[in-house]
């Protein structure tokens, strides 16, 4: 079952284009004239329910307007959506009921009065009932653990305890899909640490399906097992994560401790032959670049045996370096040389 479908969408803006000197913003007082900006440019996917999803891009790529027509804040210039079943902004009542969201920037609550308030006031606005509004929100507070913020106005809250509140918000109705749009953005690493395992925890026990956009890329590798990239309103990458770290990935790293001293020259003599490349801070520290295609294992049966080693640490191809290297490339190709993205020049 799909939770979200999205056909051929797109979203175009009228944007005033402004003449120059003081004759021209004269003429602009009267007579205004307008440009065509696309922002989302005929973009296709499918999410299935119980999967999530990151959707990254850099800042005016046309993330957030693809959220806004997802969650129905905005209507399509043309193209077909469905999300859980609805056209979300043909059948907004409806809708609402059904989705989560959490925009890191802005909140849903209240800011002068205590959470627990805030929390009563959006029972009512989304319609729970009383009985499943309390279950849900005891198994939220204690998974969160809020208890001792229920009380104090929004405006008292850390941004950390803030969000976690703003997550709980967006849950109480039990919606079966969540959009989260920069989730962690300002937290410290303990607390964006707890908020990811509490989204996969979420998403394992009730099946929630959640679209993630972020730019911390640390979201999508402990989060994701797809992502969707977004370049100038266009989709320019669909797939998994594993995919996309042996499609791009330049090579691995495996650094060694030794026991006892090992000179640099001695390791690149072990391991003549193969396309490797090592640095030494010194003689008891190691590291050897590998290519993807050359088997980690061959490098190791070329040491271990050889000199006395303490330690060893496999560094694979980081997401952040990949995507980054991606969208600074200016265009990527596949391995086997077809065209897969162009113009690239984001940064994630």
């Amino acid at each position: 079952m799909l939770a979200i479908d999205v056909e051929d969408l797109r979203k175009t803006f009228q944007v005033q284009k402004n003449r120059e000197g003081l004759k021209g913003a004269f003429r602009d007082l009267f007579k205004r004239e307008y440009r065509e900006v696309a922002a989302v440019k005929d973009i296709s996917f499918q999410i299935p329910q119980g999967e999530i999803c990151g959707y990254i891009g850099e800042n005016g790529a046309g993330k957030s307007t693809t959220i806004k027509m997802l969650t129905g804040i905005l209507v399509p210039t043309s193209g077909r959506l469905k999300v859980g079943g609805y056209v979300p902004y043909e059948e907004r009542e409806k809708f609402v009921r059904n989705i989560g969201v959490v925009f890191g920037q802005r909140s849903q609550l209240w800011w002068d009065i205590g959470v627990i308030e805030s929390f009563q006031l959006l029972r009512k606005v989304y319609q729970v009932p009383e009985a499943d509004f309390k279950r849900r929100l005891d198994e939220l507070v204690e998974r969160l653990q809020l208890q001792e913020l229920l009380n104090r106005p929004v405006r008292k809250l850390s941004l950390g305890q803030r969000m976690r509140c703003e997550l709980v918000a967006a849950l109480l109705h039990n919606p079966a899909i969540v959009f989260l749009d920069e989730p962690t953005i300002g937290l410290d690493i303990v607390v964006k640490s707890e908020i990811r395992e509490f989204l996969k925890d979420m998403n394992r026990e009730h099946g929630t399906t959640i679209l993630l956009t972020t730019h911390d890329l640390q979201d999508i590798e402990a989060l994701c097992s797809r992502v969707i990239m977004l370049d100038d309103g266009r989709i320019i990458y669909d797939g998994g994560l594993d995919e996309l770290k042996a499609r791009w990935g330049t090579g691995r790293e495996v650094k060694f401790q030794f026991g006892k001293a090992t000179a640099k020259a001695l390791l690149e003599q072990w391991t003549a032959g193969m396309p490797v490349e090592w640095t030494a801070e010194n003689d008891l520290e190691a590291t050897v670049w590998i290519p993807l295609e050359l088997n980690v294992s061959d490098v190791l049966a070329s040491v271990v045996g050889r000199t006395d080693i303490t330690d060893i640490k496999i560094i694979e191809t980081n997401t952040d370096d990949i995507v980054r290297s991606i969208y600074q490339s200016g265009s990527a190709e596949r391995k086997n040389g077809d065209k897969v993205l162009e113009g690239a020049d984001i940064h994630a």
